[in-house]
């Protein structure tokens, strides 16, 4: 690998962990369009671009959920109960997810993924919160949350953030819980789906060297060491910066990178 691409991961690593920490929103947003615009220049096949880029954003956000969730954990802001209810369906419905992924064509993930981070976007800008009005369901309930939570994560790559919290808060769970909750989640996501990426990818042809499926281990270990220390800087400034406002340009960053990412892939 050239030096090139060596330092590109490096400052991807630093933005995504930088963001994660400032405003407590996954990489999957950043990593994934930046991601397909580098495999792309490196010659990946563009039957694969979307899928590597979604299947080396989940791996890296591995690292980031396990950090987050230590530091949630210390706060006494992690629902460990609900947790332990609805990992099983998270589980399932990311693992299951990944499958799909494998069968859509680049162009439909594309569209998928652009899709959602408009609504990521407008949910930032309108700070979209649901009324609380009721409790956390049963079994049943919670169960097809965590399938619908699951899936949709893997199809976009994203630590489950965008979905967990909006669901808990509607339950009445106060925001600091729902949020750490929400990290504790993130990291069966990011394994379940990182895996499932590996599997799916493990026989096709035209993958970056060292890859393990559509994981790209260089990207991965370069991403994380650097958004490992990143990701605290980022938590610190947010109690000094305005970050409401952040949120808001933040937002046009992800439409801008989404677009991006279609005028790459549907450009060849």
């Amino acid at each position: 690998m050239g030096m090139e691409w060596i330092l590109a991961y490096l400052a991807l690593g630093a933005v995504v962990g930088f963001m994660a920490g400032l405003l407590g929103i996954g990489g999957g947003g950043i990593m994934v369009p930046i991601l397909t615009a580098l495999f792309a220049i490196q010659g990946v096949q563009e039957t694969h671009l979307v899928h590597m880029a979604l299947g080396t954003s989940m791996a890296a956000i591995v690292v980031t959920a396990i950090s987050s969730l230590r530091t949630h954990h210390q706060y006494q802001a992690v629902l460990w109960p609900v947790v332990w209810r609805i990992t099983p369906a998270i589980l399932i419905g990311t693992f299951t997810a990944t499958w799909l992924a494998a069968l859509l064509p680049t162009r439909v993930l594309a569209i998928f993924f652009s899709c959602f981070m408009a609504y990521v976007a407008l949910q930032m800008v309108l700070n979209i919160k649901p009324k609380p009005n009721r409790q956390l369901p049963g079994m049943a309930g919670i169960s097809l949350a965590g399938l619908s939570i699951g899936g949709i994560s893997a199809l976009v790559a994203i630590g489950g953030g965008s979905l967990t919290v909006p669901f808990l808060t509607w339950c009445n769970v106060r925001i600091q819980q729902a949020i750490g909750t929400s990290a504790a989640v993130g990291l069966p996501i990011a394994l379940s789906g990182a895996l499932g990426y590996m599997i799916n990818g493990w026989s096709a042809s035209g993958l970056p060297a060292y890859s393990l499926g559509y994981v790209s281990l260089p990207a991965v270990v370069l991403i994380s060491a650097v958004s490992f220390f990143t990701a605290p800087v980022g938590a610190r400034l947010a109690h000094r910066l305005p970050v409401a406002t952040l949120r808001k340009v933040f937002a046009g960053l992800l439409v801008l990178l989404s677009l991006k990412m279609l005028q790459t892939v549907f450009s060849g």
